[in-house]
């Protein structure tokens, strides 16, 4: 072409949740079972809708109305109703936009942004931001660290720092309940990170998709609880606590628009950029406000609640027993993340592979990869080797070695099996022709 077509950030685009299951699907042609812990899919894993959900949505499905484009910043009896529901603020209706899907709000957040302006997120690093915010930037995502040795806990003495000698920061994210860790911010480290933002004129970036499935000794506080006067963007969904990750439905509140000239003009940009779009799903919209305040819902969230918090105990168990590798309880969210010690893997680690396209597929893949993806070669040879499929820590923006499952296996003997596997296989990899 005369031109260059790619936009410089698009080497800064990387999902490995997808990517690594195309290595996973080419494996299962070999003749690998696979069981995939890769995505946070609960529907996809096997858990059930309930009926009275379904109920719903179908009656709803039934009224013509629920076909036709819904305005750009959602129906209004969504939004008065979501406005309602967080107490103790004056959440206007206006303040609330809806989105197909919070990849689609995460998608504008970052692409409406001034080009030299970045934002901070945690490392670990849920790859729908780290990668939004990088190829936006066109340069590598800025991050603060979450720490495995202290609860994965962030050091807010670092994120000071950094925003302090780095102008061109405009503003924190914040994962909470936090992928890939499962961590839940404390409510006094919240406090400080606000304080943070408002020292140095930021703006804030809570995502909460997993605000209703925090279930540890920690208790979860909603960003807006302790904002104040500090202009931020609160994201929340469906996909994850109903769950219906197919409804696309996912939603922006938006705080203290009217502190700051510039903050207003870019969320203005933000709906403006929505704009062009028509509307959201308009289906998951109009049954919202019937799902979320039926009764039944609170008993459903908190039997799933229930069954995570026994997943995460029995896994930190189970793997915390294994030497070299460390395990932090996840307290919120359905994921588990397991650190590798500083210098444990090495190229000459593997497990055994068989047959042998299965051995061809996952060394064609192996022999590709660079020294800081070492995780990612211990996720290729217990895909080849045991057919499950885990995600690297690596592909979420951190230097710490190890990788993330799920805690969404409704079978408890199937999940067990999944325990036993990574019990089995995590020490054998780690002791084949260690270096």
């Amino acid at each position: 072409m005369r031109l260059n077509l790619v936009h410089e950030g698009a080497d800064e685009l990387n999902y490995e949740i997808r990517q690594i299951a195309e290595l996973g699907r080419r494996l299962e042609t070999a003749g690998v079972k696979m069981t995939w812990e890769n995505i946070g899919d609960p529907v996809a894993k096997g858990e059930e809708v309930p009926q009275w959900i379904r109920r719903v949505v179908a009656a709803a499905a039934a009224d013509s109305s629920s076909y036709a484009y819904a305005p750009t910043k959602g129906l209004l009896s969504a939004r008065q109703f979501l406005a309602e529901r967080v107490d103790g603020s004056s959440l206007d209706p206006e303040d609330i936009i809806f989105f197909n899907g919070l990849g689609d709000a995460v998608s504008k957040i970052y692409t409406q942004l001034e080009r030299n302006a970045r934002v901070l997120g945690p490392s670990p690093a849920y790859p729908t931001h780290s990668s939004a915010e990088a190829a936006h930037a066109g340069s590598h995502h800025l991050t603060y660290q979450l720490d495995p040795h202290n609860g994965w806990l962030p050091d807010v003495a670092d994120i000071r720092s950094k925003v302090k000698y780095n102008p061109n920061i405009a503003a924190i994210l914040i994962i909470n309940p936090d992928n890939p860790t499962g961590m839940v911010y404390p409510k006094a480290i919240l406090e400080e990170m606000v304080a943070i933002a408002d020292e140095y004129d930021l703006f804030l970036v809570a995502d909460e998709i997993y605000a209703e499935l925090s279930y540890g000794s920690e208790a979860f506080v909603p960003l807006g609880d302790v904002v104040g006067r500090v202009p931020a963007l609160v994201l929340r969904g469906l996909s994850k606590e109903v769950p219906w990750p197919g409804a696309r439905c996912g939603w922006i509140e938006v705080y203290n628009r009217d502190e700051d000239v510039n903050f207003e003009r870019y969320v203005s940009s933000i709906v403006d950029a929505k704009m062009l779009e028509v509307g959201s799903t308009t289906l998951p919209q109009t049954v919202l406000p019937a799902i979320l305040s039926d009764q039944r819902y609170a008993r459903w969230l908190e039997s799933r609640r229930q069954r995570y918090a026994e997943r995460a105990k029995l896994a930190t168990q189970e793997l915390g027993k294994i030497v070299g590798a460390n395990v932090v309880c996840p307290a919120g969210a359905f994921y588990l993340t397991v650190t590798f010690q500083p210098g444990s893997l090495n190229y000459g680690q593997g497990l055994a592979l068989e047959p042998e396209p299965v051995r061809e597929e996952v060394e064609r893949a192996a022999v590709k990869l660079g020294p800081t993806e070492l995780d990612k070669r211990f996720c290729y040879y217990l895909m080849g080797a045991t057919g499950l499929c885990v995600v690297p820590l690596s592909g979420f923006n951190t230097e710490l070695p190890g990788f993330r499952m799920t805690l969404l296996e409704p079978d408890e003997k199937k999940f067990q099996r999944t325990l036993n596997i990574l019990s089995k296989a995590i020490p054998a990899y780690l002791r084949s022709a260690a270096k």
